[in-house]
C-alpha cells in the first residue's frame, strides 16, 4: 500500500493562478467579439445606403431621367428607375427612417443639401446620412 504525502494533494497556487488567467482571456475574448448588434445594425445600413443612393443618383444621371427616393414600411423604393435596378430591402427587419422619407437624387449633377435619420434598435440608435448636394451621400453621426 502506498502512502501519499500531504504536499501532493490538491492544485498549487500557481495552478489555479494559470486557470484563471486562461478563463479570463478566454471570456475577455468573448465580450470583445460581441459588439451591440443595434448599433452596427445601423452602422451597416447606413453605409450600404448611402452606397445605393450614390448609385441611384449616377444611374439618374446617366440615363437623364428624375429619380426619387422613397423610404416604405418595410423598405425603400427608386422612383423613376427600372424595378430591378437596385436594392427595395433593408438588411436588419427593425431598420426604419424617422423624420424626413424622401430624397431626390437627380439628373442635375448639383442637388440640394439631403439628409436623413436612420435608426435601429432598442433603445434606437440612429445615424444621418447626408450630402451637400455636391458631395456624395455619407454616414455623419447624428449631431453634425
Amino acid at each position: 500500500m502506498r502512502l501519499v504525502s500531504a504536499a501532493s494533494k490538491g492544485f498549487t497556487l500557481l495552478e489555479l493562478l494559470v486557470v484563471i488567467t486562461i478563463i479570463a482571456i478566454g471570456s475577455a475574448g468573448v465580450s470583445f467579439a460581441m459588439r451591440d448588434s443595434a448599433h452596427t445594425q445601423v452602422e451597416r445600413e447606413a453605409q450600404r445606403l448611402a452606397a445605393l443612393l450614390e448609385s441611384g443618383r449616377s444611374l439618374s444621371r446617366a440615363i437623364g431621367v428624375p429619380v426619387r427616393w422613397v423610404a416604405t414600411e418595410d423598405g425603400f423604393l427608386f422612383l423613376g428607375l427600372p424595378a430591378d435596378a437596385l436594392p427595395k430591402r433593408w438588411l436588419s427587419p427593425g431598420t426604419q427612417v424617422v423624420g424626413s422619407t424622401t430624397l431626390t437624387l437627380g439628373p442635375e449633377p448639383i442637388i440640394g443639401p439631403q439628409s436623413l435619420l436612420l435608426s435601429a434598435g432598442n433603445p434606437p440608435h440612429s445615424l444621418r446620412i447626408a450630402t451637400d448636394g455636391l458631395r456624395p451621400f455619407s454616414v455623419v453621426t447624428p449631431e453634425q
